[in-house]
């Protein structure tokens, strides 16, 4: 089954302006996927890795991507197409939350 790799970007102003109920709603809709086998998590603090050339491992605390909204969470989730995979998305926090969340294709090399 194809897999998806999604990411959450939501803040704390968006959460706390979105009804309870529907907060509520959504948190249980994680953890009924958590239930059938989505890998979700929160995300911690990045660290950016290069290695140019091969030659010699450099890290950066902090991300590299910019957004207005900070990154909340991540998960892999497997769903029959694109379709079904923003349907399983559409109802998690970031989602309802005024946040977003971006559905990531994880293709796989042949």
């Amino acid at each position: 089954m194809p897999r998806f790799v999604t990411i959450g970007y939501g803040d704390q102003q968006g959460y706390d302006r979105t009804a309870v109920a529907v907060r509520e709603a959504a948190h249980a809709h994680d953890a009924k996927l958590r239930k059938d086998g989505v890998l979700m998590g929160i995300a911690g603090t990045p660290v950016q890795v290069r290695n140019p050339d091969a030659t010699q491992v450099e890290t950066a605390n902090g991300s590299f991507m910019r957004s207005s909204l900070p990154v909340a969470g991540f998960a892999i989730v497997e769903a029959a197409d694109l379709a079904e995979a923003i349907e399983l998305v559409s109802k998690t926090p970031c989602a309802v939350a005024h946040g977003v969340v971006e559905v990531w294709p994880l293709e796989q090399p042949s």
